[in-house]
């Protein structure tokens, strides 16, 4: 139509208004949302009208309509082009979002709704818009005496990151079954982290990023026991947990937090300490990286995640996490400037069965 258009007003015109190097608008705007094929041919139909305007105004061995014609076919060629490298571009993107979510779905599986007496959501917030999975992550495994959690952030982002973040899983719920205590889960988690990425000279297990820095993970490993209204917390380096009861919140800080996994035969830890805590029925513990604390708004001013938690009504960790993000993505304009995971856990007034 706008060929057609075009084409009809130039013939039409007085001869001193040429109004056909205006037909290229037809392939280019083609090009933004088209393929090449049809670019080719919408360019292709702008070239023949070219041409008739030609014959009508003048003859196709007019020098201005003979340069206006080659320029249009020029054009209509390189958007061609442009639309075939956008189409590829389009492809690549979609594929490596198929391999995002099959990666997701293997490193980041999802923590059942409920575990025992415990009600869960958890939520994983990128902070590039392509991306599903990150250096952030969390984990729940079930025992014979009740549950424990995994909360943790890698140092650094990309692929290497998404390999410490996987490795420290994968030990996770291999060890949490069968570790008697929280400390020695630990050490086997941070056994993990050091031998999986050592000085071993592949450049795919060195502990030290490209920077030349040293890699580490900060983490909160938690044990939340069936029978006894309490939680069990070694903290490494990772932001504390927060206790929502009756409208207040607490921080769980424990007095003596071990280094990051991956740093502590160079900190010198002495051990890990187990802290516990009160967790009573309808209680809720929220679990988060430093994503959420981190995040600023347009002034730079930090997320108040305990003011904001205290201000809420007591609900269900389904619908906190949903209000949690909505807030927390308007404070920071929509975009996060880095991943955010989140796990909230509500111990039931009444005891339930295994989920």
């Amino acid at each position: 139509m706008l060929i057609v258009v075009i084409s009809v007003v130039d013939m039409l015109a007085p001869p001193e208004v040429h109004l056909g190097p205006l037909l290229v608008a037809a392939p280019a705007i083609t090009a933004s949302f088209a393929g090449a094929g049809t670019t080719v041919v919408v360019g292709a139909a702008a070239v023949l009208a070219q041409g008739i305007v030609a014959a009508v105004r003048a003859t196709l061995v007019d020098l201005n309509h003979s340069v206006q014609i080659v320029a249009l076919a020029l054009i209509s060629l390189l958007v061609a082009f442009l639309a075939h490298l956008r189409e590829q571009h389009e492809k690549e993107m979609t594929q490596l979002r198929s391999v995002a979510e099959a990666a997701q779905a293997v490193l980041q599986r999802p923590i059942p709704a409920r575990m025992g007496p415990l009600r869960i959501a958890s939520v994983y917030l990128a902070a590039e818009a392509e991306a599903q999975i990150g250096g952030d992550l969390y984990a729940a495994v079930r025992t014979r005496r009740g549950s424990r959690f995994l909360i943790g952030d890698v140092r650094g982002k990309g692929l290497e990151a998404i390999g410490e973040a996987s490795l420290v899983l994968g030990a996770f719920r291999t060890a949490a079954y069968r570790q008697v205590d929280l400390p020695m889960l630990v050490t086997h988690l941070e056994g993990a982290v050091f031998g999986g990425t050592g000085d071993t000279g592949d450049p795919a297990y060195d502990t030290a990023d490209a920077d030349g820095t040293e890699s580490f993970i900060t983490a909160a490993v938690l044990d939340v026991p069936d029978t006894e209204p309490v939680i069990r917390l070694a903290d490494c380096g990772h932001p504390p947990p927060l206790l929502l009861r009756d409208g207040r919140v607490t921080s769980l800080d424990t007095s003596r937090p071990a280094p990051p996994l991956g740093l502590s035969e160079l900190a010198g830890s002495p051990g890990v300490e187990v802290e516990t805590f009160a967790f009573e029925a309808g209680d809720i513990a929220l679990l988060y990286t430093d994503g959420v604390i981190e995040a600023r708004d347009a002034s730079g001013a930090f997320y108040p995640l305990a003011e904001r938690l205290a201000a809420w009504p007591p609900g269900d960790p389904h619908t906190l996490l949903r209000r949690l993000c909505q807030d927390l993505l308007a404070h920071a304009g929509g975009r996060l400037g880095d991943d955010a995971a989140m796990v909230a856990i509500k111990r039931d007034t009444t005891a339930a069965g295994e989920g």
